[in-house]
């Protein structure tokens, strides 16, 4: 909006030029979200809590989680207001990139507050039924997947994803990018939501993963730097700069009530939105296999999950104590802070490692 409209204000005063430059406009979009975080969440909390919209936690989950039934949920309300005001106020709307982001984030979130809404309000122990959320993201992943493909954001790119340490290779799919695009929107909501089980857990290790695609994003958008890093230049990615910074403003302005221990959780319409707009933005950025590495926690936990499942099934024996992963650490008897520390410093580890590959090539 503010982008828009420095084009009616720059004639009288020089110095609205200032809002072209995307360096600016996400630096202002971080710390709106935060001061929305930071002014809105206090309220928000107490609403929440008057309502009476608190989260019920599984008996068969630690014991120690006992204690934080009845804890304010459906916080990612807050984290999808903190992204989307920033976003319309500071980006370019007409951007087919911050278009496409944006309603995935929605769309996303929605699922995700039916689940939490069940839960929490109509009191339905399983929330959605899986398979209808599972429906939810595919069909959000196929119609992505159908837009690029038949509109492609960067024809003379193609329909491929880039392989990381081979600088330049762009691994040509065809129609096979649209089960890839389906297969990362799914897979990334998910991931995301499996990691959400500890204070501060998840969204410490989102706000870690969306400041490197910041980078990756304004990289992307400007051909010298693509030039000289021997990376896809994605004409008009640039925008998606301030989508992300956003997105790291709001969570670090969540992360401030979520932190152990918790005044407010997520709940399924933070995690799924957040994980949505993770894996849109590693499509957008062709990026997707990178972010196996960028996002390698939550590939981590998610695998945990799978480990467990089918060797239960297969061999009706359990690898872990439980189930995602960090439950595991916190049945060996670690303090719930220390697993969230540690996780924290291999998402960091991982994004350097995975920032690095733009010049191990």
């Amino acid at each position: 909006m503010l982008y828009h409209l420095h084009y009616l204000l720059v004639e009288y005063f020089s110095g609205f030029n200032v809002f072209r430059y995307i360096t600016f406009r996400s630096a202002y979009a971080l710390v709106t979200a935060l001061l929305i975080s930071f002014l809105v969440g206090p309220h928000f909390i107490r609403f929440l809590r008057r309502m009476q919209l608190g989260e019920e936690i599984r008996e068969e989950g630690p014991a120690s989680h006992q204690a934080k039934r009845g804890t304010p949920t459906m916080g990612g309300l807050l984290i999808i207001t903190s992204i989307l005001i920033p976003t319309l106020l500071w980006a370019d709307l007409t951007n087919r990139y911050i278009q496409l982001v944006m309603i995935v984030t929605v769309w996303t979130g929605l699922i995700g507050f039916m689940d939490d809404y069940l839960k929490t309000v109509k009191k339905h122990s399983k929330g959605l039924v899986g398979r209808y959320k599972l429906a939810g993201q595919l069909s959000l992943g196929l119609a992505l997947g159908l837009f690029i493909y038949f509109s492609p954001l960067a024809p003379e790119v193609g329909l491929g994803t880039e392989v990381p340490f081979l600088k330049g290779v762009v691994l040509p799919l065809g129609w096979l990018y649209i089960p890839l695009v389906v297969l990362v929107v799914t897979g990334t909501s998910n991931a995301v939501n499996l990691t959400d089980g500890l204070d501060g857990l998840a969204i410490g290790i989102t706000s870690i993963v969306f400041v490197a695609f910041t980078g990756l994003a304004y990289v992307s958008g400007h051909s010298v730097f693509c030039e000289y890093l021997g990376i896809t230049y994605l004409p008009g990615a640039g925008e998606l700069t301030i989508y992300c910074s956003a997105v790291v403003g709001a969570s670090l302005g969540f992360l401030w009530f979520n932190s152990h221990p918790a005044e407010i959780f997520m709940g399924d319409t933070g995690s799924l939105a957040l994980g949505g707009a993770l894996g849109t933005i590693a499509i957008l950025l062709k990026k997707e296999l990178l972010l196996i590495i960028l996002g390698g926690v939550f590939v981590i936990e998610s695998l945990s999950v799978i480990l467990q499942v089918g060797s239960f099934k297969l061999r009706g024996r359990r690898i872990f104590k439980m189930a995602p992963l960090h439950h595991h650490f916190e049945l060996l008897g670690w303090p719930e802070s220390k697993i969230v520390t540690r996780f924290w410093i291999l998402a960091i580890l991982l994004a350097m490692v995975g920032l690095s590959t733009l010049k191990l090539r």
